[in-house]
């Protein structure tokens, strides 16, 4: 890939009419190695007139129809899923396997949308009244828009076209300037399954684009995943734009350990999920709550797992975390680690100036572990978005619920026991829209839906599953007689 990534509007390739420009790294290397458009108003224009184009014959085409092109695409992902990959890792850093693995996560979403035929079966109540049946159909909004962030440039774009356009939409796709390859590319994998030119249009940009679809008159809804910050902002404004919106933010996400628990097990999981992707997932566990002592075997096993993990260059596969995606994202970083050494808390391990040999340019930040950390720090209170894992030692499981429930995010949890008993206490009365029972990543399967709680979510309903399909229509409800002629009467019609 070289060269300039363009929009992908009315079923083609276009650099539009700006001459806005923006880099994207080669975050291994620190090298620029291509540019990305950033779109004016009038390309958002012409994005969003090619999807109103576009969205009228696509409501009306058939079920079966809409389905077949969802199989074919799937097909076409699969067969360009380790190429999908490369793209990935070349734009964000992670490493292959972890591309590889978000490319099959959207596509389970995929698969989930080739079941529209009967994700849109309407309901039906025959005789509610003497002659009089009713029933109820869901129907498209027209177009709606995605904007979504750089950490998983495949897999939440599928979380949200794919089903949006299996419902009878049109989708304009407002992927991350930091990684935009990728959606340009699936686009293409679309068209050639079938989808008609405009059903899908990707528009690159920045906050001008943002802002310009929430503003556009002809966008009925828009989906958003990103920091909370940014998602309240696109709650606000949409909202205010008479538009649906759903906006998922940030989170903190805390990993309860009772004492009962398996430490080899426990220490797996906290690595895994606090250092996978670098920590730029907002499913990462950040926080390690340690209940009662069990800090003090739990953090040895995670320190000799650290020992050994390998930093570096997302296609080097003996590489298991890749770099950061910009550096101003790992100086960023690095400055939370900064903040928790000169506000008391004990640094493990030091993952500051790490990179690796021959790669010195690269935005490199080695996994990193803070114990006896609290809950005034900002290295708690803040959602780092990093590789570092911080350690709260909480005396009992009481505290460690009401250190979850105190904080502000609300995205995802996970409580490591052996004790069905501590866990269905803490499941029911922790509040977090994603839990996980000795499973630390807790992202739900593609037929239930994705979302947080608190600041992690703005609107009410969640992404993919059956609020998906919710979210993407609209309710109609019927109530039909073929009447034989009574006569006039004045009365107010009863049910009887």
């Amino acid at each position: 890939m070289t060269g300039l990534v363009p929009h992908w509007i009315d079923g083609a390739r276009t650099t539009g009419s700006s001459t806005r420009r923006a880099s994207v790294f080669q975050p291994a290397s620190g090298e620029v190695a291509r540019e990305v458009v950033l779109a004016e108003q009038s390309d958002v224009d012409s994005a969003v007139a090619s999807a109103v184009k576009a969205a009228q014959d696509w409501a009306e085409s058939s079920l079966s129809t809409r389905a077949r092109v969802m199989f074919e695409f799937r097909q076409l992902v699969q067969a360009h899923r380790d190429e999908l990959a490369e793209i990935i890792t070349a734009e964000h850093g992670k490493v292959l396997s972890d591309a590889a693995g978000e490319v099959q996560r959207g596509l389970e979403v995929v698969e989930f949308a080739c079941g529209i035929p009967h994700l849109l079966k309407g309901e039906h109540s025959e005789q509610v009244s003497r002659g009089v049946d009713a029933y109820s159909v869901r129907q498209p909004l027209g177009v709606v828009a995605g904007i979504t962030p750089f950490n998983f440039p495949a897999m939440v774009p599928m979380w949200m076209f794919p089903l949006a356009i299996a419902c009878g939409n049109a989708f304009v796709l407002k992927p991350s300037e930091r990684d935009p390859s990728t959606a340009v590319r699936l686009a293409e994998l679309f068209q050639e399954a079938g989808l008609p030119d405009g059903v899908l249009n990707v528009l690159q940009g920045d906050a001008l684009a943002v802002n310009a679809l929430l503003d556009h008159p002809d966008v009925a809804a828009a989906s958003f995943v990103g920091s909370t910050p940014i998602a309240r902002h696109v709650y606000a404004r949409g909202t205010a734009a008479g538009k649906r919106i759903q906006a998922l933010g940030g989170a903190k996400n805390h990993m309860v350990v009772l004492p009962d628990a398996d430490i080899d097990g426990a220490a797996d999981a906290a690595v895994s999920a606090g250092f996978g992707s670098a920590g730029e997932r907002c499913m990462a566990i950040s926080v390690v709550v340690a209940v009662g002592d069990v800090a003090d075997s739990l953090i040895p096993a995670i320190t000799s797992r650290m020992a050994s993990l390998v930093t570096g260059p997302g296609t080097d596969p003996a590489s298991q975390m890749g770099p950061l995606v910009t550096d101003v994202h790992r100086d960023r970083v690095k400055s939370y680690v900064d903040a928790g050494v000169a506000s008391g808390a004990a640094l493990v391990v030091d993952g500051r100036d790490c990179a690796p040999a021959g790669h010195e340019g690269g935005f490199w930040l080695a996994p990193t572990l803070f114990d006896y950390v609290t809950p005034e720090m900002s290295i708690y209170q803040d959602e780092i978005f990093g590789p570092v894992l911080c350690v709260v030692r909480v005396p009992t499981l009481d505290a460690a619920v009401q250190l979850v429930n105190a904080n502000p995010y609300g995205n995802g949890t996970a409580i490591f026991t052996g004790d069905g008993l501590a866990a269905r206490e803490y499941q029911r009365r922790v509040h977090v829209g994603m839990i996980g029972v000795n499973v630390p990543i807790p992202v739900p399967m593609a037929y239930y839906s994705f979302g947080g709680w608190k600041d992690s979510l703005f609107g009410d309903t969640h992404v993919h599953g059956a609020d998906g399909v919710r979210f993407y229509t609209r309710a109609k409800a019927i109530t039909q007689r073929w009447p034989k002629h009574h006569g006039v009467n004045l009365g107010f019609p009863t049910h009887s």
